[in-house]
């Protein structure tokens, strides 16, 4: 009888792990979200409450996004050469190019 119990309670602790979330902050405005870190809620209302308490509980915070960690995709670091190849022959693409930074008032909300 103990066994089954044993083995009840694991499974079900194993099927009922809340899903993992990404919590990135913004922390002034016009300054870039950042990763702050990852945590487990059930739903995205509960993981937007839950980074709320865990990672703006210091009002170091503005804006808060969460995703699901099973929705970002990301390249991988063994694939980096091929991949990032086709951009050095496009120097125009990088950002020395440009005059406008964040700061200047084309980027600022209205």
């Amino acid at each position: 009888m103990l066994n089954t119990n044993i083995i009840a309670m694991t499974e079900q602790t194993t099927h009922d792990q809340w899903d993992l979330w990404e919590v990135f902050i913004q922390e002034s405005d016009n300054a870039p979200h950042m990763h702050a870190g990852s945590i487990r809620a059930a739903d995205a209302e509960n993981a937007l409450q839950n980074a709320r308490d865990v990672f703006a509980r210091r009002g170091n915070a503005l804006n808060i996004w969460v995703v699901k960690s099973e929705h970002i995709i990301a390249s991988r670091p063994e694939d980096a050469p091929s991949f990032f190849e086709p951009t050095k022959d496009k120097v125009y693409r990088h950002p020395h190019f440009y005059k406008h930074t964040l700061d200047d008032e084309l980027w600022k909300k209205p």
